[in-house]
C-alpha cells in the first residue's frame, strides 16, 4: 500500500511517525463525552428507538435522549467495543455517548476509537471500567482535513464490510460443518452402517425406522441410573484441601469432561449424598432453564457430582460412547421430557424411560469408530476455518490501525 511522502515523529511510542501534515490530538478535542442514563424508566419492548448499552442493543423505547451520529464508549462492563450510532437512541448509564465536534467526521472518529488499547486504561478487575478523565486524554494521530477524514472513513467502511462478509461466510461454513457432523451421527446411530439393509418401524417416534435385526429398550433396563449430591457449603471441612473430584452441572458443556469443577474432602463425601462416578460413565444435566438441561457428557476420570446431574452407568450390553452419541442427538427430545425450555427439570424416572436402540455390542463399537473417524475430519475443517476467522479479525484490526495512524495512504 502507498505511504505519505513525508513523516514526522509523534513522540508517542505506540503511534510512531505520522504524516507531516497530521497532528496528535487527545479525544476531548474531537468529541465531548457524556454520561448515559438509566433505561428502566423508559424501556418499552414495542418502542422504536434502540437502547444502547456496553453489550449492544438490548431494548427499545418510544423516547430518546440523543440524536446520531455518535460513538458509544463503555463505562462499565464491556468497555472495549465502541459502537457507532447513526439514528436517534437512548444510552444507558453503563455507557458514555459522544457529541462529535463539527471538525471531526463521525465515522472517522469511530475508527479512531476502535484502535484504543483499553487494557492500558481500564481500572477494576471484577467489573472493568473507564473514566471520562482517562478517555478524554487518550491521544490519536489525526488529519485536520475533513475531506481526508471522510475518504479514510469511506475506505475503511468498504474494506471492513468486505472482511466482515468473509468472516460471516466462514461462520456459516462452520455451522454447516456442525450440521454435517450431527447428520452423520444421527444417521449412523439409528440406521447403522449398512444403507442397503432391510428397515422396520421401531415403534419409537424419536428413532423412526431401524435395521430389522435391531430392537429397542428403555434405558433403565440396560443401565444403572442415579444422581449426585453436594456437601454443605457452610462446613469448611467438607471442602478445604479436598482431594475428591466433584462436578457441577455446567461441566456437561465439555462433552468429554477432563477436569473437576471443585474438590471435596473424604469427610464431605461421607457427610453428603455424593456418590462415586466411574470413569467413562455418562452424566446428564437434570435441571436448568437454559441450554444445559438435557445435555450429556462423558467423564474421563473417577469423580463425584452434584444433585443436578444424573449418572448413567450402562451395563455390558451397551457401549458407553454409542449411548453418549445417541443421547446427544436426542438433546431436544430429552429436554421436552422436562417441559422443553420451561423451568421444569428432568428426573431420574424420565431418564430411565428414554427409549434407545438395542443392537450387538460389536456393531455399536464399529458405528462409534466410524463416527469418530468422520468427526475428526470435520473437526479439523472447523479448526482451520476458525483459525482463518481469527486471522481475518486480526487483519481487520491491523488495517484500521495502519490507516488511521497514517502508516498507509488510502486517498488519491
Amino acid at each position: 500500500m502507498k505511504k505519505y511522502s513525508k513523516y514526522k515523529p509523534s513522540n508517542i511510542e505506540w503511534i510512531g511517525d505520522i504524516p507531516e501534515h497530521w497532528e496528535i490530538k487527545v479525544l476531548k478535542r474531537l468529541a465531548k463525552i457524556c454520561n448515559g442514563q438509566d433505561h428502566k424508566k423508559v424501556w418499552d419492548a414495542n418502542g422504536q428507538f434502540p437502547i444502547i448499552g456496553t453489550g449492544g442493543t438490548f431494548g427499545y423505547t418510544d423516547s430518546y435522549l440523543h440524536e446520531g451520529p455518535s460513538v458509544i464508549l463503555g463505562r462499565k462492563g464491556t468497555i472495549d467495543k465502541p459502537q457507532y450510532m447513526e439514528a436517534p437512541f437512548w444510552s444507558v448509564d453503563t455507557a458514555y455517548y459522544t457529541e462529535i465536534f463539527p471538525s471531526t467526521n463521525p465515522r472517522y472518529f469511530y475508527y479512531l476509537c476502535t484502535t484504543i488499547n483499553f487494557e492500558l486504561y481500564k481500572y477494576g478487575s471484577a467489573v472493568p471500567s473507564m473514566s471520562q478523565e482517562v478517555l478524554n486524554q487518550i491521544p490519536f494521530s489525526v488529519t485536520n482535513a475533513l475531506e481526508e477524514q471522510m475518504e479514510i472513513a469511506n475506505y475503511l467502511d468498504r474494506k471492513t464490510q468486505e472482511i466482515d462478509q468473509l468472516i460471516e461466510a466462514k461462520k456459516q461454513l462452520i455451522q454447516l460443518f456442525e450440521e454435517e457432523k450431527t447428520t452423520i451421527i444421527s444417521q449412523l446411530i439409528t440406521k447403522g452402517l449398512d444403507s442397503n439393509i432391510e428397515m422396520v418401524d421401531s415403534g419409537v417416534e424419536w428413532i423412526g425406522k431401524i435395521p430389522k435385526h435391531w430392537s429397542t429398550t428403555s434405558l433403565k433396563w440396560v443401565s444403572k441410573i442415579y444422581s449426585g449430591g453436594t456437601p454443605s457449603k457452610s462446613n469448611p471441612s467438607f471442602w478445604n484441601n479436598g482431594t475428591i473430584p466433584w462436578l457441577n452441572s455446567g461441566t456437561v458443556n465439555q462433552f468429554f469432561i477432563k477436569e473437576a469443577s471443585e474438590y471435596i474432602t473424604e469427610e464431605g463425601f461421607k457427610g453428603s449424598s455424593a456418590k462415586w462416578i466411574p470413569a467413562e460413565s455418562i452424566v446428564i444435566a437434570l435441571a436448568g432453564q437454559g441450554k444445559t438441561k438435557g445435555m450429556v457428557a462423558q467423564v474421563t476420570f473417577d469423580c463425584t457430582c452434584n444433585q443436578s446431574l444424573g449418572i448413567i452407568l450402562p451395563n455390558e450390553k451397551i457401549d458407553n460412547k454409542f449411548l453418549l452419541y445417541y443421547l446427544k442427538i436426542n438433546y431436544q427430545n430429552i429436554r421436552n421430557l422436562g417441559g422443553g425450555d420451561k423451568r421444569d427439570g428432568i428426573n431420574l424416572e424420565m431418564v430411565g424411560s428414554i427409549k434407545i436402540p438395542l443392537l450387538q455390542l460389536e456393531e455399536q463399537i464399529n458405528i462409534v469408530s466410524f463416527i469418530e473417524k468422520h468427526s475428526k475430519l470435520i473437526d479439523s475443517k472447523i479448526k482451520r476455518t476458525k483459525k482463518l476467522i481469527n486471522l481475518l479479525t486480526e487483519y481487520r484490526s491491523a488495517l484500521i490501525s495502519e490507516v488511521v495512524t497514517g502508516k498507509v495512504k488510502v486517498i488519491d
